[in-house]
């Protein structure tokens, strides 16, 4: 799958009581269409969210991570959190997936959540967590980043 038609936008969705998160209809057409359903999410090491990625970008990502050198205990670390963390799952009939509980633990998933495309993945952040994180996302002043979003997109920030 290549950026341009990856995911993309904000979608909410719902935890139910047992664990499971139904996909919005416009991400699981592209799950479904580039790797049968079949996904990998993981943690992102950074903040308290988790990563979805169609099994078929998942595989290319680690591929990636296998290949850097272990030697250094920062790759370790790295290897150790998102591979480590990785759980193969699988959209059921009704197009739900079943969070399993270390990783929702991780996340700080409850009820209502927000789901963030990312070209080739997408984030699942606890709602209350990405509104925070939106708030201080849009106040933090980074000249060096709004110089590079302009050569991107020619727009000022």
């Amino acid at each position: 799958m290549s950026a341009t038609v990856g995911f993309r936008g904000i979608s909410n969705a719902t935890l139910d009581a047992k664990g499971r998160m139904a996909l919005p209809s416009r991400y699981r057409e592209v799950v479904s269409a580039v790797s049968q359903g079949q996904v990998v999410v993981t943690i992102d090491r950074a903040e308290p969210c988790l990563l979805l990625y169609p099994r078929t970008e998942w595989d290319a990502v680690q591929e990636k991570l296998e290949a850097l050198p272990n030697i250094r205990p920062g790759v370790r670390q790295l290897q150790r959190l998102l591979i480590g963390h990785a759980t193969d799952l699988e959209l059921d009939g009704s197009g739900r997936l079943l969070l399993p509980v270390p990783l929702r633990e991780h996340a700080g998933l409850d009820k209502k959540l927000t789901l963030a495309g990312q070209g080739n993945k997408i984030e699942i952040w606890d709602d209350a967590r990405w509104r925070e994180g939106m708030a201080l996302w849009r106040s933090e002043e980074n000249g060096e980043l709004a110089a590079e979003f302009e050569g991107i997109t020619g727009l000022s920030v």
